[in-house]
This record gives structure tokens, C-alpha cells and sequence, in this order.
């Protein structure tokens, strides 16, 4: 049986009449681009984040793109960011002729180790860009302490993390900007790309909103180069839909994320030598990946897709050592925390399944692991059928509604 890394189609399926009742409206009224479909998106989202404005634009890139762009960050600037992250976070940076400077990675968290910053902070430095990996948060309140007193602008790459909170804030709303990306694998993604960038600046949101329509206002007369870094109408639409249901699926990922921790402990298969679990650290993880890390990562990961487990390793290359990049004169070495998380982490299937349980217990097996004390690899596989039952019975949002990858 095959195992999807993500289930796109089951969480269609849980909302169908509405996904489509939504699409029909855009092509009836024929208003594709921009209009009221894209402004009641970026009014839901500001609501959401808890900011008072929300600027859409076409893609994850082009928010923290139009973002860097709407403080004039360019040739002989510097901004400070994580070598573990997609690639967009510093290749923005680079498209603009500035510099990314990296700093190593919290090992817990995956994310930026604020520890270190302030040794990477000159006079060329005019941002730092966190990235909130996986749906957890970074360590916020002692960042923004370091950008207040060398007035640096912060923007939170929160592409992985919308509704995950620190100190009961949400992601997005800490920095100068919050940066998110609707990629359909995204815990609330579109039906192809797009993006939103938002702030509680009313300038900088006024800024925002010309820069992504090619500079220009009013109609034909342009202020600044800007883009086309619209959000079209039909994702607007996806993407408030989906919205309503994202606090519903976001308490299954926690459920679910649970779940794979206490049956992992179970049976035996945490520790050093084996897998470490994801550890909570912040108000609220959102769990947009379930991400181990392995001792013997290569071969877990060749296991299960042997068997049509859907894994995936993220980040198998950190940035600081891609070839685009070289030009930096980074080292092997430079990044310890970085290099090994891209050695070690593995997704796992994050819409829970028994067939992964199974597979994990017969991982177990194979490597002579013994289930915790009172623990059977039976009765752990009796559990995970008990769960897909209680979930078939449990309706849409339960089985379905976990979608995001």
C-alpha cells in the first residue's frame, strides 16, 4: 500500500462543494486578477496573524523578494539569515546584489541560533531574516532585542509556520514583516503559488502594495521599480477557504505528531543511535513537518521507500555550501549544526498512517530493537489499526484534514 509523504487529494475531497463553489464565483465574475477575492484574503489573514495589514503577492519569493525591496536593500548590504533553510530565504537576499550572511542553527530547533548573531552584525548589516522551520517558531524576543539596538529591520520567514505562536504572538506578527508562502504543501496552501506579506506598518504596507504591481501609482505612473508580484483571484479564493479550516488541521498535525512520539517511544526506536524526535519548544509548533533525525538516515530513508513510504529529506545541501554560492568562500565545516541536520533529518508522513507504524515496527525488527518494557510489536500494531479506525469514523477533518507537507 502506498504511503504518500502528503494527501493533497483526500483534503480536497474533505472540502470540495466549497473549494469549487469558490473557483465558479472567480470565473463567473471573470475578475482574475487582484479584486474583492484577493482583498477579503488578505483581510482574513491579517485577522489571523493579528497585524492590520496583509499584502498578497504571487509567491513565498516574491514576499521576502518585495519585502528586502521595500527597505532598499541592495549592493554593499548585508543581511543575516540560517544556512538551513529553502533556498529563496538568501537567494532573495542575493537577487537584490546583497549579501547573505549565515549564522549555525539551534540543534533542537532547526532554527537560527540567536546566541550567535550579534558576533556576524557590521556596518554593512541592514536585516536579519529568521526562519521559523517546520512550523515552529525562532527565539524571538532576544532577535528583535539585537535588531532594536543596531536598528536593523527583521523579517520572519514564515513560509513553514502560519498560526505557530511564541509568548501567545503568531509568526509573522513579531517582525517589521512576516513573509508566508501558499504553495499547495504548505499547512495552508493554494492550488499553485502564492504569497502574502504582512505588517503592522501602514507605510511600509502602502509601499508594499505599489511594489507589487510594477511600482506604480496611480495607473501608468510609476513611483519606484517594483514587480509583478500580484496574487491572483482563483488562489485568494483556495486559500480563504482553506483558512477556515487551518486551527482544525493544525490540532490534528499536534495529535498526530503526539501520536508518532509515543509509539516510536514504544517501540524502542529513540535515542542516539537512532531517531530523535521533534521537541516542542515555543507556544505553539504546527507541526507543517514531522522531521527525525537518524543515525542511520540513508538507509531508514531507502527502507521506507522501498516499501512506498513517502519521506523526504529537506535541505540535503545547506545553503552556505550550494554552488551558487561558492563565491561567499564558505568551508565545509564553517556550519556544524547546519551540515549535520542535513545529514540526519527525515520527513515522515505527516497524515497519520498504521502502513508507516508498521513500517517503523518492522524497522525495529530489522535492526534487533526490542519494543519499551510492556510493549509488543503486535500491540503496537494493533494500535495504529485501532487509530485509522477512530479516524475513518471520525469524519473529514480528522482523516483528511491534516494536509500540508
Amino acid at each position: 500500500m502506498n504511503v504518500p509523504l502528503l494527501d493533497l487529494k483526500a483534503q480536497y475531497r474533505s472540502i470540495k462543494p466549497e473549494i469549487d463553489a469558490a473557483v465558479a464565483e472567480i470565473f463567473e465574475s471573470q475578475y482574475f486578477i487582484m479584486g474583492p477575492r484577493v482583498k477579503a484574503c488578505e483581510e482574513a489573514i491579517a485577522a489571523y496573524t493579528g497585524v492590520d495589514h496583509a499584502i498578497g503577492v504571487a509567491s513565498g519569493t516574491d514576499a521576502l523578494l518585495i519585502a528586502l525591496m521595500a527597505e532598499g536593500i541592495g549592493p554593499g548590504d548585508e543581511v543575516i539569515t540560517s544556512p538551513y533553510t529553502f533556498f529563496a530565504t538568501a537567494g532573495s537576499v542575493a537577487r537584490l546584489g546583497a549579501k547573505p550572511v549565515f549564522v549555525d542553527i539551534d540543534p533542537v530547533t532547526f532554527n537560527i541560533d540567536v546566541t550567535k548573531i550579534a558576533a556576524r552584525i557590521n556596518d554593512r548589516t541592514r536585516a536579519i531574516i529568521p526562519v521559523h522551520l517546520y512550523g515552529q517558531m525562532a527565539d524571538m524576543e532576544p532577535l528583535m532585542e539585537l535588531a532594536r539596538k543596531f536598528s536593523l529591520v527583521v523579517i520572519e520567514d514564515a513560509a513553514q509556520a502560519i498560526g505557530a505562536e511564541y509568548r501567545c504572538r503568531r509568526a509573522g506578527a513579531i517582525g517589521d514583516y512576516g513573509c508566508f508562502s501558499f504553495f499547495p504543501s504548505k499547512n495552508l496552501g493554494g492550488a499553485g503559488d502564492g504569497g502574502m506579506v504582512v505588517t503592522r506598518d501602514r507605510g511600509r504596507a502602502d509601499k508594499l502594495s505599489i511594489l507589487r504591481v510594477h511600482g506604480m501609482e496611480p495607473k501608468y505612473y510609476h513611483k519606484y521599480l517594483g514587480g509583478n508580484f500580484r496574487l491572483d483571484a482563483l488562489q485568494a479564493a483556495v486559500v480563504e477557504v482553506k483558512l477556515r479550516y487551518l486551527d482544525t488541521w493544525t490540532a490534528a498535525r499536534q495529535s498526530n505528531a503526539k501520536r508518532y512520539d509515543r509509539l516510536l517511544t514504544a517501540a524502542g526506536l529513540v535515542g542516539p543511535a537512532q531517531l530523535t524526535l521533534p521537541r516542542v519548544m515555543m507556544d505553539r509548533h504546527i507541526f507543517n513537518q514531522y522531521v527525525v533525525r537518524a543515525a542511520r538516515r540513508d538507509e531508514l530513508k531507502a527502507h521506507l521507500l522501498a516499501r512506498q513510504v513517502g519521506v523526504e529529506v529537506y535541505y540535503p545541501v545547506p545553503l552556505h555550501l550550494q554552488e551558487c554560492f561558492a563565491g561567499l568562500k564558505y568551508q565545509p565545516g564553517d556550519f556544524p549544526q547546519s551540515e549535520r541536520a542535513a545529514l540526519e533529518t527525515l520527513a515522515l508522513p505527516h497524515r497519520f498512517s498504521p502502513i508507516a507504524v508498521r513500517l517503523t515496527v518492522s524497522v525495529g525488527v530489522a535492526t534487533n530493537t526490542r519494543p519499551s518494557p510492556g510493549r509488543s510489536w503486535r500491540s503496537l500494531v494493533e494500535e495504529a489499526d485501532r487509530f485509522l479506525y477512530a479516524a475513518k469514523a471520525g469524519g473529514r477533518n480528522r482523516i483528511a484534514g491534516v494536509g500540508g507537507g
